[in-house]
């Protein structure tokens, strides 16, 4: 006889996913210690971007996007940059493409530090905030400081300020930075490649839980090079297609409890994961012998499916910043010029890059005299949306015996793996508990 309808209900309930990337919700029901549902739902209002676009000049997306995010604006405006010149039939000078690599670079280096030392980090080592990491951890704090430092301070070499850099343009940039101002960021990096090093040290030696995910890995992937600013689209199942196919191949759904859309490729039922984890497992052989050989020092494994360690996966991609950077200011010679010209045509155009949390896809379509007819921005938090929830729903099966507080702090932490956006504060999960 079942005694199913006796089992006690526990219904923990997040009203407002604080301080991240858009407002969402959580809701957590399980029923004696099985899960019934997991929800992650996202109600934010639509910010109408991709609207506002429309019926603006081509040279504006650039600007306009990199206010989506202050995390990650630069991945706003290459993404934007690439899909607009690529409707106009526009190749930028090689010289000019490894400034704007550059510059991701950094943005790659400050965003990373950010969330491993101050967002992360704090969870495995017991503590609350990063406050409360720096009073018995001052060193860390300081380390993680000056780290995200060289990254900011790169950025603003080539892009004019930190946050929302304003000497992109479409073609390259409004001028040159200093060639003088570029080499002095020589010695600092040295140092960040060296505290990147330390830092792959130290968070491998975590104690992480055990989960492992089954998800289709998705990222950009270019021969000889680690994927940060281009690339073709590939996946664990096989695909390898140009970006201009992207709208074939990646499928996004409305589902009833979210105005965000849920990403899934086309023919594949699972999730998809973007992301440390999916660039680290499809183009782990493109990364510098300094980053391999951390990577193995370390232990971590060619194709890595426990979420805890995209920790680790995250710091060795602050390696490779710091050796790409380095290498690209060893070989810098300065171009004959600022920018090409991008002259209008009607056209469609796609663009991609990788963020620091995965792939972020522009598609515009232009008119002749260079207006903006329709514009899609396919943020990775939206592709990487399912499968939050489906590790959420593993994790909260395996731990269903905690109490609600301990469940609660857990949840944090697995939600923290994913996406700096949504890990931007440390007590964002303000759970209620109703029995019944």
């Amino acid at each position: 006889m079942s005694h199913r309808s006796a089992d006690p209900i526990r219904d923990l309930s997040v009203e407002a996913l604080a301080r991240v990337e858009g407002e969402g919700a959580m809701r957590v029901r399980l029923r004696g210690e099985e899960v019934e549902d997991i929800a992650l739902s996202i109600y934010e209002p639509p910010r109408f971007f991709e609207g506002m676009l429309v019926g603006r000049r081509m040279e504006e997306p650039p600007d306009i996007t990199a206010r989506i995010c202050g995390i990650c604006p630069v991945a706003y405006q290459m993404s934007a940059c690439r899909a607009i010149e690529d409707a106009c039939g526009v190749a930028i000078d090689p010289p000019l493409r490894e400034l704007r690599r550059l510059m991701y670079c950094g943005e790659w280096i400050e965003s990373h530090a950010l969330h491993i030392y101050l967002l992360h980090a704090p969870d495995f080592l017991g503590y609350h905030s990063a406050l409360e990491l720096s009073r018995d951890h001052k060193e860390l704090v300081q380390q993680a400081l000056a780290l995200r430092r060289a990254g900011t301070d790169l950025v603003t070499a080539i892009g004019g300020r930190a946050t929302h850099p304003v000497n992109v343009r479409l073609g390259g940039f409004h001028r040159l930075p200093d060639r003088d101002a570029l080499a002095a960021l020589r010695p600092q990096l040295e140092r960040a490649r060296d505290q990147a090093a330390e830092t792959v040290r130290l968070v491998a030696g975590f104690t992480m839980p055990d989960l492992a995910i089954d998800h289709a890995f998705v990222s950009l992937a270019e021969p000889g090079r680690y994927p940060i600013d281009a690339g073709r689209l590939v996946s664990s199942t096989g695909l390898d297609v140009p970006v201009q196919e992207f709208e074939e191949h990646l499928i996004e759904e409305q589902v009833a409890r979210s105005t965000a859309f849920h990403a899934r490729l086309a023919g594949h039922d699972g999730a998809i994961l973007v992301g440390p984890l999916a660039r680290y497992a499809l183009a782990r052989d493109e990364l510098s012998p300094t980053a391999r050989e951390l990577a193995d020092e370390v232990g971590l494994p060619p194709v890595v499916t426990n979420p805890y360690q995209s920790i680790v996966v995250r710091a060795i991609e602050v390696v490779e910043a710091c050796v790409e950077a380095l290498a690209i200011l060893e070989a810098y010679e300065q171009p004959d010029r600022a920018h090409v010209p991008v002259p209008p045509r009607a056209g469609i155009g796609y663009g991609a890059t990788e963020a620091p949390r995965g792939i972020l896809l522009h598609r515009y379509e232009i008119d002749a005299d260079g207006l903006i007819t329709a514009a899609r921005i396919v943020p990775p938090t939206a592709q990487n949306q399912r499968a939050v929830e489906d590790d959420l729903y593993d994790f909260v099966a395996a731990h269903a015996h905690l109490d609600d507080e301990g469940l609660r702090w857990q949840l944090e932490q697995a939600i923290r793996n994913y996406d700096p956006c949504i890990s931007c504060a440390t007590h964002f999960l303000d759970l209620t508990v109703e029995r019944r």
